[in-house]
């Protein structure tokens, strides 16, 4: 077994890669901006970074990726990643020749979830339920510190279920880029937040907006908010009713709002199948560094 592990987060703007040592310590860091729209050119620079940091290490690691996207069990290729010239490609295949040795491969939802359950806020719990809201909602799932990818390597993919117990004004849904309606990260994501405040009344405004008029006490926006934790609390009942998770932990920018973590276990028995509810929601340890760290730990 290795001494240390690489992980690389192979992102849309950005490549990084860090090496863990067998405690779990970062002992090299390094980051440059991803190549566009040149498939092979991303690998080059992915290799050259290992390189450089194996070199720094003055030994081989072992080797995980978190990337957008995940590789079809069907086909072997990515699909579903934003960096659009990725899809369709044997990316396994063309690194494990590029490198000369054997990789592992997740998506970004499953690392963070790997993350966390690790040695983050979830460390030491047999089930961990990940979650990600920010530009888009996913999620990943952990079962004693492994990933759970699936027959298909769409596990945990919460975000393109229907939005659980939909009112009459939520029946159909917006328009989600999957094709269908009323998916809850069309309600949960960034983009979702910002389009229903807009949609009850609201000026145009980011997330964050939201977030800091409704603590200066502006009742629109806190009614958004107060729309957006049911919602909430209602697509996380759906999941604990299913998979039952010892934590469910937040990840991406509305893991940020502090409320969340008091509002929603609240609204939570409302809607989960049990007598007593009391699935805790924490904020992740690592925060945008658990992509990378859980990529790492994928060996």
């Amino acid at each position: 077994m290795a001494n240390f592990r690489i992980g690389v987060d192979l992102g849309g703007t950005k490549i990084e890669v860090i090496a863990l040592d067998q405690q779990g310590e970062e002992v090299s860091r390094q980051r440059v901006s991803t190549p566009q729209g040149d498939y092979q050119k991303i690998l080059l620079t992915l290799a050259d970074l290992v390189e450089e940091v194996e070199q720094g290490l003055n030994q081989v690691a072992s080797i995980g990726i978190c990337t957008p996207g995940a590789i079809s069990p069907a086909t072997g290729l990515l699909k579903n990643s934003n960096t659009v010239c990725m899809n369709g490609k044997p990316v396994i295949k063309d690194l494990v020749s590029l490198l000369g040795r054997e990789i592992r491969i997740a998506n970004d939802a499953n690392c963070f979830a790997l993350s966390e359950a690790v040695d983050g806020a979830a460390a030491g719990k047999n089930v961990v339920f990940g979650v990600i809201v920010g530009t888009g909602t996913g999620g990943g799932v952990i079962i004693n510190q492994n990933v759970l990818s699936g027959r298909h390597a769409i596990a945990g993919e919460w975000g393109h279920n229907p939005l659980p117990w939909p009112t009459a004004a939520e029946l159909n849904g917006p328009e989600c880029y999957c094709g269908k309606h009323g998916c809850i990260e069309t309600y949960l994501s960034g983009p979702g937040i910002s389009r229903d405040h807009l949609l009850h009344g609201g000026d145009r405004l980011s997330a964050e907006q939201i977030v800091e008029l409704s603590s200066l006490g502006f009742e629109r926006a806190e009614e958004t908010l107060l729309r957006y934790e049911d919602r909430m609390a209602r697509s996380l009942a759906s999941v604990i009713n299913l998979l039952d998770p010892d934590v469910i932990v937040l990840g991406g920018g509305m893991s940020n709002v502090e409320r969340l973590y008091h509002n929603v276990p609240k609204l939570l028995p409302k809607y989960v199948f049990s007598d007593v509810v009391d699935t805790p929601i924490v904020a992740p340890k690592f925060g945008d560094s658990s992509g990378v760290r859980g990529a790492a730990w994928l060996w």
